[in-house]
This record gives structure tokens, sequence and C-alpha cells, in this order.
């Protein structure tokens, strides 16, 4: 038996592309991305003193590329905005990183094994930015490459 015919990886791929990103690998993207805002020096004392700034900083951070993107092709930066429950989701990520009694969410979350399970998740949503900002990029400006690949490497 070939390895090629016991492997369809070309079915697994379809398979794969067809799962959903909403909640269980954005969560995982959330997750990542605040955890990183955690290990910047003074994030925590910001979180206690101005609670405000440290969740727009994690909104940043979970959704800065849409941001940037929305920029570039001249849309409104704060239209992703309006996905209430990806708003919600990565505010629940945020309170319990930085405000789960005893840190108990973090140290979860940070013990290695789970963290590179969620950081394997959190490149399969970056792989499906950076393609949803090559769609994007191509139905404004068809014949626009450049445009197409700076899109794809924003959002990714």
């Amino acid at each position: 038996m070939d390895l090629a015919e016991a492997l369809p990886l070309g079915e697994l791929a379809a398979a794969f592309a067809a799962l959903p990103v909403f909640p269980l690998f954005d969560t995982a993207y959330f997750i990542i991305s605040v955890l990183y805002l955690k290990y910047e020096p003074g994030a925590v004392e910001m979180s206690r003193r101005s609670p405000f700034a440290s969740w727009l900083c994690a909104m940043l951070h979970c959704f800065g590329s849409y941001i940037l993107a929305d920029l570039l092709l001249g849309e409104a930066p704060i239209a992703y905005f309006s996905h209430n429950s990806s708003v919600i989701l990565a505010t629940a990520v945020w309170y319990l990183t930085f405000f789960c009694p005893m840190n108990l969410f973090y140290k979860c979350v940070s013990f290695l094994p789970v963290k590179l399970i969620l950081v394997a998740m959190k490149e399969v949503v970056r792989v499906r930015k950076i393609s949803a900002g090559v769609h994007h990029a191509h139905h404004l400006y068809h014949h626009g490459w450049f445009v197409m690949m700076a899109t794809g490497w924003l959002k990714g």
C-alpha cells in the first residue's frame, strides 16, 4: 500500500479547513495574545491601576491586525469591534488572565504542554487570517498583487 493512498492529505486539508474557527480556535488565539501582553513589563500593574487601558491594550493585541488591514484597505478601522461575540470572548479571556483569583487561569494556560497546544491552535488562526486578508484584498483590488500580499502579511 502506497503512503499517498493511505493518507489522503488533500481530503484531510479540506476537512480541516472546513472546521469553524469560532469559538475554540479564536479562544486559543485570544489566550495567547493576552498571555503575551501579560508578559510585558508593567502590564499587571497597569491592569490594577487602569483596567480600561489594560483592556484596550488587550483588544489591540487581539484585533490589531484587523485594524491595520482595514486602514490599509481604506475601510473603517473600528468595524471589527461590531463582532460582539469576539469582543466579549476576548474580554472574558483578558479578565480571566489578569483578575482570576490566585492567578489560576494564568497558571493553567502558561503550563507548557497547554501553552504549546494553544500556540499551535493560534497558528491555525494565523493561516486563516492570512488567507482571509488576501481574499479580502483581492475582492477590492483584483490586480493589486502587492496590496494582496501586504494585507495578508498584516492580517497574519
